[in-house]
């Protein structure tokens, strides 16, 4: 059995990207999302949550973009003077190394993600990182820890595999510098994951058998998305994917993927690539039914 979950990352960031995903859900392969739970538009995602049952939602664990949810006196050692988040995965890790990044402020500002979703009528059916923050030394212990505290049976393991990556970077020659940037993240990721997978087993907390798009995020191509489609072993894959649509929002934000999201929402609702996964016998499915055993 062939299993797909197509994950759409940033679900409440700006109206316009939530717009986008609700959009990839009904009329595309999207079967499954992550919430910023910080996001300016979260009340627009709970929107899409209400008017989406069958969509998968799991909470965008954050450190590094918008302001904390939890009390700003509580995690000071995690922003700036803006009490803002402040940097990327590389600082993150940085700080880390030096010892200087304060485990217990992570895990109360993810628990305070976490509740804040849960809180509003969500029940998460996983957890995943914010440009893959879950995955750096010792806080995916702490994404596992609170994973198992409220009842979020599944995780994100960004463990991008070689054979995947290659066949998704099909047709995506006009972006090479990109993608051998980002796949050299992907190496390091995959680095950084190698236990990840013996973790979350021996916590009871499921992963999928193979993930990947890291390497293409931003420059994901039609040919690429029929390619790995064509390829796609058994087991459940998760293809992780970033449709939307570009809103004012979106441009005063730092973030990089702009009119890409809407390439993406093209390829992901294109008739054809459709058309791959109902005759190759792929089961789109969510992490809620992975968990479940499905």
């Amino acid at each position: 059995m062939k299993n797909l979950i197509v994950n759409a990352d940033d679900l409440g960031w700006t109206a316009g990207v939530t717009r986008g995903i609700a959009e990839a859900h009904r009329k595309g392969l999207v079967t499954s999302t992550s919430l910023l739970a910080n996001g300016c538009a979260f009340e627009e995602a709970l929107q899409v949550a209400r008017d989406n049952p069958e969509l998968g939602i799991g909470v965008h664990l954050n450190l590094s973009d918008g302001k904390p949810t939890a009390k700003a006196d509580d995690v000071r050692g995690l922003t700036n003077q803006k009490d803002e988040f402040e940097g990327g995965p590389e600082s993150l890790l940085m700080r880390l190394a030096r010892r200087n990044l304060p485990l217990r402020e992570v895990e109360k500002e993810w628990d305070a993600q976490i509740s804040k979703v849960k809180e509003a009528g969500i029940a998460p059916t996983h957890l995943d990182g914010h440009k893959h923050v879950q995955m750096l030394p010792g806080l995916f212990d702490i994404a596992l820890r609170l994973a198992k505290k409220h009842g979020i049976r599944s995780i994100r393991v960004a463990h991008e595999e070689s054979t995947l990556r290659a066949a998704l970077s099909t047709g995506g020659e006009q972006q090479s510098g990109v993608m051998l940037k980002q796949g050299v993240q992907a190496r390091g990721l995959k680095m950084l994951a190698r236990d990840a997978k013996e973790m979350a087993e021996r916590c009871g907390i499921a992963t999928a058998d193979y993930f990947c798009g890291i390497a293409q995020t931003g420059v994901m191509t039609r040919e690429g998305v029929e390619c790995l489609l064509e390829k796609l072993p058994d087991g459940t894959t998760e293809l992780m994917c970033h449709p939307g649509y570009v809103d004012e929002e979106l441009k005063r934000s730092a973030t990089r993927l702009q009119d890409s999201r809407q390439t993406e929402l093209a390829i992901l609702t294109d008739e054809r690539v459709r058309k791959v996964v109902a005759t190759r016998g792929i089961r789109l499915i969510n992490y809620k039914l992975m968990g479940e055993g499905a």
